[in-house]
């Protein structure tokens, strides 16, 4: 059969079996070394990579915590949201304000001439392209209008390329034909749209509405702004202007709307909260490619970082921070707000009725133990630095070493695959070799026995 390979025909000694136990003999110290540090080497990679991801998504949230204002305990209300909604941010003081809004800030609006043929009209019958110039305050953008150009082509270009800028084009249809209609996000007196160019799409325009600022009076005071998110006129709070304040049914002075500053201690312990799970979601990844498993033979299994001194420098540089004093309050450490360490697990816990009972009375030191620049938030991002960078960080530095030895290791495997193939050949030439001589030996000792036998048994005649 083709293909079929008898050995030993000439010995009947099965040579193939004795080539392959050879070579097997000599491949296996270094086959078994190069399996072993393979497996070891990718399981490490694949236990640092988790230990970067749960490290990046620890330092992200911390850096959105860093952001936010929850710790502050306050939280802000409006008692008419249809006029205005708050919120609060860093540098924020509890307090009320009252506010009357009588005009909201508007955006420019304008439109081209109409279009009798609607919205397939051709803005540019020429061989040329033209050039729309939208223009506002300062700002400046060019619509190209290629030959042929529809005005919903030309809408479609504006909105494709300036969506994100802030500005948006539509068509309108009626009886009398369609035009294009241009709006801006941006606020305020001075935001006027204008159009200008060689599209002929800039003749015929009209202004639709004309930019006018926010006009509001806050505790007595007035004001006007460009926008209706106002972020400067309170320190540490934002205002939203959603209307304009009503005006009772029976007619009379506008009915103003309060916005409130307060404590909210469920605010501040769910903040807390979730700097507790983020914290141990961090613990919980190391814990879980450190872990030390008894088999039930009695034997034990190591996780793959299991002793690892990086991530023992990691978790020593976070804890080290969990419990230093911070803040320039009675109170300066959590512990003292009744958030514990397992002793065994290194996770975090927080027991409720101490917490309840320490921010009854002393809510703001959580906020001047987790903010700021020396606050934990801060402190804990810093101390993780030289771990998390993306290239010259210590786990990164770790993963490209880890990847240059499993290339090295490829590169020893495949140095051995060809070492083996070449030692294959060798030994089953010299075994082929010494079967043909087998063979020839066994031929003339036939021969040589068969000439014996005929002299020792002679015919008669």
């Amino acid at each position: 059969m083709a293909g079929t390979t008898v050995s030993g025909i000439g010995s009947n000694i099965d040579t193939q079996s004795i080539v392959k136990s050879l070579v097997d003999s000599e491949r296996a110290p270094k086959q078994t070394q190069i399996n072993n540090q393979t497996l070891k080497a990718t399981t490490s990679l694949s236990s640092i990579g988790k230990i970067q991801a749960a490290l990046d998504a620890f330092r992200g949230a911390l850096e959105n915590m860093k952001t936010a204002s929850s710790f502050s305990g306050l939280s802000g209300s409006s008692s008419d949201e249809k006029v205005a909604t708050v919120t609060t941010g860093t540098g924020a003081a509890a307090g009320s304000f009252s506010l009357l809004v009588t005009q909201l800030a508007t955006a420019s609006k304008i439109s081209t001439k109409v279009f009798a043929g609607g919205a397939s009209s051709v803005v540019n019958a020429g061989s040329v392209p033209s050039t729309l110039t939208i223009k506002q305050g300062s700002d400046t953008f060019d619509v190209s209008v290629p030959a042929g150009a529809t005005l919903q082509q030309v809408r479609d270009s504006i909105n494709s390329q300036y969506a994100n800028k802030g500005l948006s084009a539509n068509i309108l249809t009626d009886a009398n034909g369609s035009r294009m209609v241009l709006t801006s996000t941006t606020t305020g007196v001075g935001s006027d749209l204008t159009l200008s160019g060689s599209s002929g799409l800039e003749t015929g325009t009209s202004v639709l509405a004309t930019p006018q600022n926010a006009k509001y009076t806050l505790d007595g005071v007035v004001m006007e702004s460009k926008s209706n998110t106002i972020a400067d006129a309170v320190s540490g709070i934002t205002v939203k202007l959603t209307g304009v304040s009503p005006v009772p049914s029976g007619g009379g002075a506008a009915t103003p709307a309060t916005i409130t500053v307060s404590a909210n201690n469920s605010t501040l312990k769910s903040s807390v909260k979730g700097f507790v799970d983020t914290y141990n979601a961090l613990i919980k990844a190391a814990n879980s490619e450190t872990q030390v498993t008894t088999n039930a033979d009695g034997s034990v299994t190591s996780g793959a970082l299991t002793g690892d001194a990086s991530l023992r420098s990691l978790l020593s540089a976070v804890r080290t921070e969990l419990n230093a004093m911070g803040g320039t309050g009675q109170m300066k450490s959590l512990a003292q707000f009744g958030v514990k360490t397992d002793q065994k697990t290194g996770l975090l816990s927080i027991d409720d009725k101490l917490f309840d009972a320490a921010a009854q009375t002393n809510a703001a030191d959580i906020n001047g133990i987790f903010s700021g620049d020396t606050g934990l938030l801060a402190r804990m991002k810093k101390a993780t630095d030289s771990f998390a960078l993306s290239k010259t960080g210590v786990f990164a530095a770790r993963s490209a070493s880890l990847t240059d030895s499993l290339n090295d290791l490829k590169k020893q495997q495949d140095s051995l695959d060809a070492r083996m193939a070449s030692l294959q050949l060798s030994l089953t030439a010299k075994y082929t070799a010494m079967d043909s001589l087998v063979a020839k030996l066994r031929a003339q000792s036939d021969s040589i026995m068969t000439t014996l036998n005929a002299l020792n048994n002679p015919k008669d005649d």
